[in-house]
């Protein structure tokens, strides 16, 4: 007899990955996005092994599997999530759940965590007999462990890319403009707490403190959810992999940039419109300016270098940051790679789309300049298109697809393509 399972998961990815991966493994898998109705289905039928996920619109995943444990005390709980905590995580064991698993993750992932589930509910029931109090030693409660390079590279190629290239365009629009946003207030904090500093403080402790608070707007793209062109780079990977094809990648890769764009404008009309750049005798504005301009004249060589060197970190820091279980981890994950290209002047397309149009606007429309300006003709909408926005995105794709998404892939995936 096949051993029955239930999943229970408001994302419809998430339930067609679990239906292929044990349906070929033998299970008879029934699959539901409504929590009544999976509840409806354990009071009906007999199930060896529950999935369900945590958190889904107004049920808690909590609640839902305590109902389970009162319907089916048989059956083997999992619970998955993308962001779980340890006190969330010992709550769901508290009420029933045999081990629980963080999103996204890899075939090999959920199988070994449902086989060990499997198994600790067997040595559960056996301890309560008071048979195998030596044997329980050998399954001890799960910690929340940070994932390893390879099952990091695997969950890139395997997952995250596919489910970036096959959501909805229009989620992955809004996303695409929050993370420009997002982008663009790192940006513009950057420029707050630095536009006066260098003189008293020096140039390297300046850098450093714009690289540290220009930090926070990747940690609102990675933390609180949006699509950014350059961490989605290493969707490479998943193409490397033949999961995805070059077409669909550069399809999103596209529709990803141009909201990328209108998210970073967005803030340019607010910091504008609110006045701020007013302060300090128009100081800020100034500054404004002059990032803005010496940006627009790098030859292309130059902003194509460091635009290769800014998004190698910055898809490292993406990288770690899936590594990480926690938030806390995720955030010093982040912290580091991103304080480290500002601070070295590396170039990024879509900071530099929140920058210098900027500049541009403040110049334009309220006539702020500098004596830094020694040819205002270079600070104009062309100048930002050929001389930054062009060669940053080819320096950028090549930093974090080729030196990242393309080198992991070979280093751990490559080597079982036979």
């Amino acid at each position: 007899m096949s051993t029955k399972m239930l999943v229970i998961d408001d994302e419809k990815v998430v339930l067609e990955s679990c239906r292929k991966i044990f349906t070929d493994e033998g299970f008879d898998v029934i699959t539901t996005d409504k929590p009544p109705e999976g509840l409806k289905l354990i009071s009906e039928k007999h199930f060896d092994v529950v999935l369900c996920d945590w958190k889904m619109p107004d049920f808690d995943g909590l609640d839902v599997v305590e109902e389970i444990q009162n319907r089916s005390p048989d059956s083997s709980i999992v619970m998955i999530s993308g962001y779980p905590t340890v006190g969330r995580a010992i709550e769901a064991m508290k009420r029933g759940a045999m081990d629980y698993l963080a999103k996204p993750f890899t075939p090999e992932e959920i199988s070994r965590v449902v086989k060990k589930a499997v198994q600790r509910k067997i040595i559960e029931e056996k301890k309560a007999l008071g048979k195998v109090e030596k044997l329980f030693k050998q399954f001890p409660v799960p910690t929340i462990d940070d994932k390893t390079p390879q099952t990091i590279a695997e969950t890139v190629a395997q997952n995250i890319g596919v489910k970036k290239a096959t959501t909805p365009w229009y989620t992955i629009f809004v996303l695409g403009i929050l993370a420009g946003a997002y982008i663009g207030f790192g940006g513009l904090l950057s420029t707050i707490v630095t536009f006066d500093m260098a003189a008293k403080f020096g140039l390297g402790f300046t850098s450093f403190l714009r690289g540290a608070v220009f930090s926070v707007g990747l940690m609102l793209v990675v933390i609180a959810g949006a699509e950014l062109f350059t961490g989605n780079n290493l969707m490479i990977s998943s193409v490397m992999e033949k999961e995805i094809t070059w077409w669909k990648m550069t399809k999103r890769w596209g529709l990803v940039f141009f909201a990328n764009f209108i998210g970073s404008i967005l803030i340019v009309l607010l910091f504008y419109y609110s006045g701020i750049w007013k302060v300090a005798e128009n100081g800020i504005a100034q500054a404004a300016v002059n990032i803005a301009y010496a940006k627009v004249n790098l030859s292309f060589t130059e902003a194509l270098v460091r635009a290769i060197g800014c998004n190698w970190l910055v898809c490292l820091a993406v990288w770690m940051a899936l590594a990480s279980r926690q938030t806390i981890g995720k955030i010093f994950a982040i912290f580091f790679p991103i304080m480290a290209f500002v601070a070295i002047g590396f170039e990024h397309s879509i900071a530099n789309m929140y920058f210098i149009p900027t500049g541009l606007v403040l110049n334009n429309w309220a006539g702020i300049t500098t004596s830094k300006i020694l040819n205002p003709e270079t600070l104009s909408w062309i100048g930002f298109l050929w001389n930054n926005l062009v060669p940053v995105t080819i320096g950028n794709i090549i930093g974090g697809g080729v030196f990242v998404g393309m080198s992991y892939w070979s280093a751990y995936l490559k080597p079982f393509k036979g």
